[in-house]
């Protein structure tokens, strides 16, 4: 399936070292004020070779709008938009050919279609995500009206954690620094993190904790396509990610049910919650409150080591691969996180306007 969404649908193609990335968003209402400068600010944020942290490969990753967008206003038919490769450097995986490399999906690919790219990972590469972050930025563009909010940001890198809540946080001060962690004392011991496994020519994983802000309340459609249901299914479909957790997630099991209730209060907002264990869901519903979540991503596959491995013939190997490669995927997933959650909120968004007269 290479189409997400319900109202609001991203269909995408293309491979790590094809000619390029694209899709065609269906589904944006017509007469949504498209900024591209504000589309290529995320792709931008994705991009590699955009610090010391990220893979060398140069590549700029500048966005052409195909159709669907006339004097810088969607017009409600499908936008299409493509992403031209220009530094794929694909000789680096000729040794590659007949072996699997450990962890990645060059094996159960094979198995399941009798063929794979074997150049970059081909579309099991990241390099997909290109259309996720934009499709996310236009969601984030019809989302404006609202004031909905996206702030993600990198929590953890292996063992190095930031200890606090994100309202004891500065979320402005995210873009500030190349691992995107808004703790500028956090920010410095996780570069150091990831710069300690590059050098060992080995990898490191991590969290990645998003704020999604100005939620409306009724965002969510019980029983199987609830709010937070769908916020698990889209950061689970992201590269490298193993789990999700939304709200006091696995911390909640630890309380009382009197300690994690979320009383209701009045003010002259209307009504509000005390706590908000619940991570701004109930009952798979937006409540109004900030809906907040955390994304662990495993280390990134791809190390500079020795491993054993097999070709397809089952024949034992020795694999150690070539190529520009992350040390950790975190700081360039930021972007990729908040655009799969513009995506779900904006399809709910537009879901929503039909429930009711």
């Amino acid at each position: 399936m290479n189409t997400f969404g319900k109202i609001f649908r991203l269909t995408s193609f293309g491979e790590s070292h094809g000619k390029g990335i694209g899709g065609i968003i269906d589904g944006c209402p017509a007469g949504v004020e498209i900024d591209v400068h504000e589309i290529q600010q995320e792709l931008n944020r994705r991009r590699p070779g955009q610090s010391k942290l990220t893979t060398p490969r140069d590549e700029k990753d500048r966005i052409e709008i195909l159709s669907g967008v006339f004097e810088g206003v969607s017009t409600g038919t499908p936008i299409a938009f493509a992403i031209w490769n220009k530094d794929q450097h694909s000789k680096d995986y000729g040794n590659l050919k007949d072996l699997f490399r450990p962890s990645h999906a060059d094996y159960t690919y094979y198995q399941k279609y009798g063929i794979r790219d074997h150049r970059g990972g081909g579309r099991s590469s990241a390099r997909e995500t290109i259309a996720r972050v934009v499709a996310g930025a236009i969601a984030k563009q019809i989302l404006k009206s609202q004031g909905v909010t996206f702030n993600a940001y990198v929590s953890r890198v292996g063992e190095v954690e930031i200890n606090k809540s994100y309202l004891e946080l500065d979320l402005s001060k995210t873009e500030n620094t190349d691992v995107r962690c808004p703790d500028p004392e956090m920010a410095e011991k996780m570069t150091n993190r990831i710069l300690l496994a590059a050098n060992n020519g080995d990898t490191v994983g991590g969290v990645i904790t998003c704020v999604i802000g100005n939620v409306p309340i009724g965002l969510g459609e019980p029983v199987f396509n609830k709010l937070h249901a769908d916020l698990g299914h889209a950061m689970l479909g992201i590269n490298a990610v193993k789990g999700f957790e939304y709200g006091s997630g696995f911390e909640g099991t630890k309380m009382s049910g009197s300690a994690h209730n979320d009383e209701f209060v009045s003010t002259e907002e209307g009504v509000k919650t005390k706590t908000n264990n619940s991570g701004g869901i109930q009952g798979g519903i937006s409540n109004g409150e900030d809906i907040y979540f955390n994304v662990g991503f495993k280390p990134i596959a791809t190390i500079f080591k020795d491993q054993d491995t097999v070709d397809k013939e089952g024949n034992s190997m020795v694999i150690n691969p070539k190529g520009r490669h992350d040390a950790c995927v975190l700081p360039r997933a930021v972007p990729i996180v908040e655009a799969m959650a513009a995506m779900v909120i904006v399809d709910h968004y537009l879901a929503n306007k039909t429930t009711r007269i």
